[in-house]
């Protein structure tokens, strides 16, 4: 098999089983967790918010505004 088949054959894999990975991800708590933590982290970095329990609050706010998906 030449290389351009075998990258070819492997994206035609990938592709036909990426919607039920972007399910498994978005049902599994790993990933919600983790989604958090970067959530929390770029509300640190990024918005000037002194007060913790606001600042959770628009992490969980930035979380809940996004999806696991295909592209």
């Amino acid at each position: 098999m030449t290389l351009n088949l075998r990258d070819h054959s492997i994206r035609l894999l990938a592709s036909g089983f990426s919607s039920e990975f972007a399910e498994t991800c978005a049902g599994d708590e790993r990933m919600h967790d983790l989604m958090m933590e970067l959530a929390s982290e770029f509300v640190e970095k990024n918005i000037p918010i002194v007060d913790e329990e606001a600042a959770t609050d628009v992490a969980v706010e930035l979380l809940m505004n996004i999806t696991v998906r295909t592209v």
